[in-house]
């Protein structure tokens, strides 16, 4: 199987769309692709249903393959989809099948929320999953400090179809040494703490980020990735200069409103309602009109 056009597409802004609800808590199914066609419209090549910003562990089962399904249909080729899996190794293994049936091209394998993982068993995990669907790309999002590049390099050695890297650990430094150890030209290099750590990331390798901000502003995200690229970092922080204090809301009290900013901020522009389900909650009414200044001054 040829990979090339997988690995060229998550090159780019990864988008994590939210999963709006309407007023009984239930998924706002109109709503939601509405935002989604929104996001194809804005010029976004890449989408994550079942992310972290689509409230991933928030959702049942039902709820993610409607999430998955919904998605891929509004898509209808227009762009990548990558495909939010995880849970115990049945739940992850089924849903990665599900997003295959649907259509989905890629799966994005959220990091095993077990109090005990060992980076033996972390492989395991991984190749469980990604051996049940290797008609598929397959993209670990990795949040452990603890793994190692070489485990990586191990994983892919079994299962080709392992292709990319969510690196969501803070640590610019790490990052780089951890894609070199794992093989820089090997995998797709995707910064997974969005705007704020893309450029140092992709000073060291990365070549994709992923965004929740995208779903309030294609736009500024497309500039800072189109700025990266060219290597033009002024340009690239310009950008962050811009998105700044949006992004540091969603990282206050580790990331406690990561989603209820996004959330706020589309309902802010009367795109969606603000509710999340807990553990989020919405913002107290002084932090919301901050939020609504902050959009107000991007160019939407």
């Amino acid at each position: 199987m040829d990979l090339t056009p997988l690995k060229a597409a998550l090159a780019d802004v990864v988008a994590i769309p939210v999963t709006p609800f309407t007023e009984d808590g239930s998924i706002d199914t109109v709503v939601h692709r509405a935002l989604l066609r929104r996001l194809l419209d804005g010029g976004v090549r890449i989408v994550t249903p079942n992310g972290n910003t689509g409230e991933f562990y928030a959702l049942t089962p039902d709820e993610r393959r409607t999430v998955t399904e919904l998605t891929v249909e509004e898509v209808a080729g227009r762009a990548t989809v990558l495909v939010g899996v995880g849970h115990d190794v049945p739940t992850a293994v089924a849903a990665a099948e599900h997003a295959r049936d649907a259509g989905a091209e890629m799966v994005m394998v959220h990091q095993p929320v077990h109090p005990y993982v060992s980076q033996d068993g972390w492989i395991d995990y991984h190749r469980a999953i990604a051996e049940a669907v290797p008609e598929l790309g397959v993209v670990p999002y990795i949040r452990n400090p603890l793994l190692s590049g070489d485990r990586l390099a191990e994983l892919a050695d079994s299962c080709p179809n392992v292709i990319g890297v969510k690196y969501a650990v803070p640590d610019a430094a790490r990052f780089g040494a951890f894609a070199r150890d794992a093989g820089l030209e090997r995998f797709v290099w995707i910064a997974g703490l969005a705007e704020l750590y893309a450029p140092s990331y992709f000073a060291t390798g990365a070549t994709g980020f992923t965004s929740g901000l995208v779903n309030v502003a294609p736009g500024v995200s497309l500039a800072m990735l189109e700025a990266l690229r060219a290597g033009d970092y002024a340009a690239a922080m310009k950008v962050w200069e811009q998105i700044r204090r949006f992004e540091e809301l969603r990282a206050d009290r580790q990331s406690a409103d990561n989603v209820t900013v996004v959330k706020e901020a589309l309902a802010s522009l009367d795109l969606c309602r603000r509710d999340v389900r807990a553990p989020s909650r919405v913002l107290p009414e002084a932090r919301r009109a901050e939020v609504a200044d902050q959009v107000a001054g991007w160019s939407i």
